[in-house]
């Protein structure tokens, strides 16, 4: 029976992606020294908030994930970042593979609000594996499930993220509306000659009591 173990090495944005995507750079290693002949792997990532401390600021922004900071020995709870699948090429003792995750900047999931929130550090992640190891043994080949127990965990720099979000979206983030919202501040810019939306966003939380 293959043993398995798995390390993270780094973390990258891939600069010519279509959409946002990271590159964990990963390490397997064969402890038994059995040829290995294809590994077929889901990769379950899981954010894991309770590992690490927040500023004043951060606090502050995860209160709307989270709820107040009183309350964050109960609130922060491991959640789900991405799950993606992989296939890893045949090797004898260890290899290292690219694991590319899309990602997104969409405010309305969790993991988005929480990278958002951060200004440094990095983000406490594990990577849970599942899949089939296929060996080669004997006359033949033989196949076995990855043990449901592996994993590797990571330190993510906030700054690989933060980097990733510059890289397709410059200084800027995305909130998504309903259609009544947009029609509604579309009048609230004519009434009020506003050119751009950000303006406007600027001109509603200066004036919090001017209707819509």
């Amino acid at each position: 029976m293959a043993e398995l173990t798995f390390d993270c090495l780094d973390v990258r944005p891939v600069k010519y992606a279509a959409s946002p995507t990271l590159a964990f750079s990963m390490k397997i290693t064969e402890l038994t020294a059995q040829p290995i002949h294809a590994l077929v792997l889901r990769v379950q990532l899981r954010i894991e908030p309770q590992r690490r401390h927040y500023g004043s600021g951060e606090s502050e922004l995860l209160t709307n994930l989270f709820g107040d900071p009183s309350r964050w020995g109960e609130t922060l709870k491991p959640f789900q970042f991405a799950t993606v699948a992989v296939m890893v090429p045949s090797f004898t003792r260890t290899t290292e593979f690219q694991l590319e995750v899309p990602c997104t900047y969409d405010l309305e999931v969790a993991a988005g609000k929480y990278f958002h929130a951060l200004a440094d550090g990095v983000v406490p992640l594990v990577l849970l594996f599942s899949g089939t190891v296929f060996a080669k043994g004997g006359p033949g080949f033989w196949v076995e499930p990855v043990p449901w127990h592996t994993e590797a965990e990571c330190r993510m720099p906030i700054a690989a993220w933060d980097e990733l979000m510059n890289q397709y979206f410059p200084n800027v983030a995305w909130l998504k509306l309903h259609r009544e919202t947009v029609d509604a501040l579309l009048r609230y810019k004519s009434r009020h000659a506003i050119p751009t939306w950000d303006a406007a966003m600027e001109h509603l939380l200066a004036n919090a009591g001017d209707d819509l």
